[in-house]
């Protein structure tokens, strides 16, 4: 496994926001968290990226406990997320932006310029280069949070929930970009709410409900699952 948690626990004061998860993610993999809102599946992705500190558990990297390593230890190891809330700096352009990862990464300008430029072509953002990171879309906005993430050249990207409040030919954009980076061996952990985008996309869905995990297999197995279908499924259908 590229990535494997065991034990995963976050106490907040008395609330115990996540209880005792285990998950991996093998190289090559798209792995998908779902559940209801509040069932601690940013927190999961907080910790594992360095963010957050764990009550208990580990977090393991390619076999190396990288438990409570911080987020610039994790991202040289290469690990890399977008964020739900995106904080672009609108006052720079969209590659100045893109440009933070190379640059961090120890490139010279020259070539920290060339990946950057790449990063947002990836992202169908080159035509926006020169542009104020201000002025984009919400989509454009989305697509740039990707570009940064990949040009910190990562093994493994999280993405929490990239696709949410995409229109439908918005979101199989990111999808088929998704399916492209996984073929050229990239590791992908995601949060997403979009159902019909998780079954078609993850090779396992892990489902959390409460700060627990539920369920984990493919999407054929979770949709069948009759716990996921009474705690989550189900509830949405009736929505």
């Amino acid at each position: 496994m590229l990535l494997a948690v065991h034990g995963l626990t976050k106490w907040f004061g008395s609330v115990k926001a996540v209880r005792g998860i285990d998950f991996g993610v093998a190289k090559g993999e798209i792995v998908a968290h779902v559940g209801p809102n509040g069932a601690g599946k940013t927190t999961c992705f907080n910790i594992v990226a360095g963010a957050m500190r764990p009550s208990a558990g580990t977090v393991r990297l390619d076999g190396i406990d990288v438990t409570n390593q911080p987020p610039e230890e994790m991202a040289a190891r290469g690990l890399a997320r977008t964020f739900q809330i995106m904080r672009p700096m609108a006052g720079m352009t969209v590659l100045e932006n893109a440009l933070i990862g190379p640059l961090a990464r120890g490139l010279a300008m020259a070539d920290a310029r060339g990946e950057a430029y790449r990063a947002l072509e990836r992202a169908g953002l080159e035509d926006k280069a020169e542009s104020p990171a201000g002025l984009l879309t919400l989509p454009e906005r989305k697509m740039l949070e990707l570009a940064r993430a990949l040009s910190t050249a990562p093994r493994l990207l999280l993405l929490d929930e990239v696709m949410a409040s995409l229109r439908p030919a918005e979101a199989d954009r990111i999808v088929a970009l998704l399916q492209d980076l996984r073929a050229e061996g990239l590791t992908i952990l995601l949060i997403e709410h979009v159902m019909r985008v998780v079954m078609s996309l993850a090779d396992r869905i892990v489902v959390m409900h409460h700060g627990e995990k539920i369920a984990e297999g493919t999407p054929a197995d979770i949709a069948a699952n009759r716990t996921v279908i009474d705690n989550y499924l189900g509830r949405r259908g009736a929505q």
